[in-house]
């Protein structure tokens, strides 16, 4: 699948600062890994740390998926409110999910440290709304999120301009987020995992899977073999091929990243993560080298030669957005492109094994949340895997 295009600035940025080999020979392991971005990354994490024989593979370059595409913003709310979502799931499994969340923003941040990944920052997350009728709706959301126990206020219009400068109705002001740069960190995960002994090869992509009663053979398009007793996708949306039943739509989205301003220069307050109650909604963030990244304008569709060519398009609106949200702050874009992402009926990943193909394992972290999603994956599957009880697997599996 196509699943970006432009010019993501983290590619831009890093480039390709590692090599990987091509598969070019038979070998076994106990668990081999097809995907090699965020979610891949941090699966090999886990089971690496858990002591587990691992193989990594990735049919691109590592990296140049959905993950290169990433504008890595790390929010415990998921795409579907709180107040929305305990309708659909229950008050429990709702309030689990999105408490799930905000653990893996810590999760993640304590990850970062034990390899010495520095890209990752704490930031607090405005979420405003987009029209004045938007209002009773903040209202609801704040007291359910507030009553169990996230760090939230509620911000007047008249709190919410003379705080932030930013002129809307109403806010939710939540003290759990953090921005990182999710394709440097892949290759930071990477780094540490091979010399725990992961083995990672790229452009080898799985052509054919075969089961036998306790293994796998799955050969390469060039015909090597890799034998596993266990398999996990961390493939995104291109795993959606080997499920039967439809579980989730594909849409196309869109970011631009400003010129580099100087060191001294200040934007908006604290720097927080923003985002509204549009639908599609629109998000930005600052990063470390002083830019603005905006993104949205979703479309509901996955064509990427239609995709492409609305990038230009795209970038106008959202520069026009930023511009009305703060006139005063200059935003010239340097960098455009776009992104495929899907969406479930929930807004919730999914995650473990499909019954129908025992043995494999599924780590889709759908939706906005797929930094966080991935890393919640990565400690269910290991759990699984070794035979350990996870008290919430059911919340996102594929019978829910």
């Amino acid at each position: 699948m196509n699943l970006s295009s432009g010019y993501p600035f983290p590619l831009i940025k890093t480039g390709l600062p590692y090599d990987f080999e091509k598969l070019e020979k038979n070998i076994s392991t106990n668990v081999v890994i097809l995907g090699g971005g965020i979610s891949g990354a941090l699966a090999a994490y886990y089971l690496v740390n858990a002591g587990i024989e691992c193989v990594l593979t990735d049919s691109r370059t590592i990296g140049l998926g959905s993950t290169c595409a990433s504008t890595s913003l790390l929010q415990y709310e998921i795409d579907t409110p709180l107040s929305e979502l305990k309708d659909k799931v229950g008050i429990k499994n709702a309030v689990r999910a999105y408490r799930l969340c905000a653990d893996s923003i810590d999760k993640l941040k304590t990850i970062a440290d034990k390899i010495k990944f520095t890209d990752f920052e704490y930031k607090n997350s405005l979420y405003y709304a987009a029209h004045k009728k938007d209002i009773s709706f903040l209202r609801t959301e704040f007291a359910i999120r507030n009553e169990n126990g996230f760090g939230v206020s509620f911000l007047t219009e008249a709190g919410l301009n003379r705080k932030f400068g930013i002129t809307a109705s109403a806010a939710i002001l939540s003290e759990q987020g953090a921005a990182t740069n999710a394709y440097d960190f892949t290759h930071a995960l990477h780094q540490h995992t091979k010399k725990k002994g992961l083995r990672i090869f790229d452009r080898t992509r799985v052509k054919t899977v075969r089961r036998h009663k306790n293994s796998f053979e799955l050969e390469t398009e060039t015909g090597w073999i890799i034998k596993a007793k266990k398999i996990i996708y961390a493939t995104g949306y291109e795993a959606l091929k080997e499920i039967d039943k439809k579980i989730a739509d594909l849409h196309s989205t869109y970011a631009s990243i400003s010129e580099q301003q100087n060191h001294h220069t200040n934007f908006w307050k604290d720097d927080v993560l923003i985002w509204n109650t549009a639908r599609p909604y629109l998000y930005m963030r600052t990063t470390t080298d002083k830019r603005i990244l905006v993104g949205g304008r979703d479309e509901a569709f996955y064509d990427p030669a239609k995709r492409d060519a609305l990038i230009k398009r795209k970038s106008a609106l959202l520069t026009g957005d930023f511009n009305r949200l703060f006139p005063g702050i200059p935003f010239k874009p340097e960098f455009n492109w776009a992104g495929t992402f899907a969406s479930t009926k929930d807004g919730l990943p999914y995650i473990g094994q499909y019954k129908k193909l025992p043995g494999r394992y599924f780590a889709l972290g759908f939706g906005g949340n797929g930094i966080t999603f991935s890393q919640v994956a990565a400690e269910i599957i290991r759990d699984e895997i070794t035979g350990k009880k996870n008290k919430d697997g059911s919340i996102f599996s594929f019978d829910r």
